[in-house]
């Protein structure tokens, strides 16, 4: 006869709904491949123009805030190449709406396999993540395009700032979207605070506007709150990377490594809370779904 107690403790065993968190993600590589396959074949299953609208989206906007911004607010009498400065910017801003966004619905959207099977509940919210750098790409395309018109050429170094970048927000982004997507399975108004946070996001980095006019009218101390956003940090280093290629007279932030580097300490520690707060309550997404 076995002994309960033993079973109990054998490492082997565990309480079921509990897993190994993110790293736990990776044993699962192969289940992941399959939900980026199918958020990628799905996004626009049934649309006329399929793909074309990865494409034909962040042209628009770039153009609706370049006649807006650029041209009736003058914005590109007092810039060069505001065009890239502009949408720079917005392709950031556009990754991390999506991926957050997408994160906070994932684990609600996947309910019929949440449900059902047992699997480490974080693969719904990375494989958000990897399906929204996807559609990121054909953006990243129009960038170029865009930056190549206005005279941009490869710099390595600059290339990889950019990258820097992107993966202090990715790493935010993620922790955000874990906590929210764990909390819009309890309570599921948090998409309505999301998409509140969202309006606001567009606005609380220098995409419109510089760094430079909420440098002259902030207290220093502000100022480095708000440079220290993480989203803040990434668009400044999209910036470097493709408008100061492309003109003679753009100016950095001082300090913007000191900045980046308090930005990575605070997307690593919203990406730990959010990752507790999921895991405090996975337990019970099947019986709240």
């Amino acid at each position: 006869m076995i002994d309960d107690r033993l079973v109990l403790s054998d490492p082997r065993f565990a309480r079921p709904g509990t897993g190994g968190g993110i790293s736990g993600v990776i044993k699962q590589h192969y289940l992941l491949s399959l939900l980026l396959k199918r958020g990628v074949t799905t996004r626009y299953f049934g649309s006329a123009l399929g793909w074309i609208w990865s494409y034909v989206r962040p042209t628009a906007q770039f153009f609706m805030y370049y006649v807006v911004i650029g041209l009736l607010f003058g914005r590109t009498r007092g810039m060069e190449n505001f065009g890239v400065y502009l949408f720079a910017g917005i392709v950031v801003a556009n990754l991390f709406s999506e991926i957050l966004r997408t994160t906070t619905g994932s684990v609600l959207s996947n309910r019929a396999l949440v449900q059902k099977i047992y699997l480490p509940r974080e693969i719904f919210p990375i494989a958000a993540v990897g399906n929204s750098l996807v559609h990121f790409l054909p953006q990243l395309a129009v960038l170029f395009v865009v930056s190549l018109f206005f005279g941009w050429h490869f710099d390595i170094a600059k290339s990889f700032v950019f990258i820097v970048g992107l993966l202090i927000m990715i790493l935010f982004t993620l922790g955000l979207g874990l906590l929210f997507a764990s909390l819009n399975v309890i309570y599921r108004d948090t998409k309505n605070v999301v998409d509140i946070l969202l309006m606001f996001s567009t606005w609380a980095s220098p995409i419109l506007y510089t760094f430079e006019m909420v440098q002259d009218h902030a207290p220093p101390w502000l100022f480095h709150f708000y440079m220290s956003n993480p989203v803040t940090v990434a668009v400044e280093m999209s910036h470097v990377s493709f408008w100061d290629v492309t003109t003679a007279t753009a100016t950095q932030p001082e300090h913007l490594w000191w900045y980046a580097l308090v930005a990575f300490v605070i997307s690593c520690i919203v990406l730990v809370v959010g990752q507790s707060v999921f895991r405090k309550l996975e337990g019970d997404f099947a019986q709240n779904l």
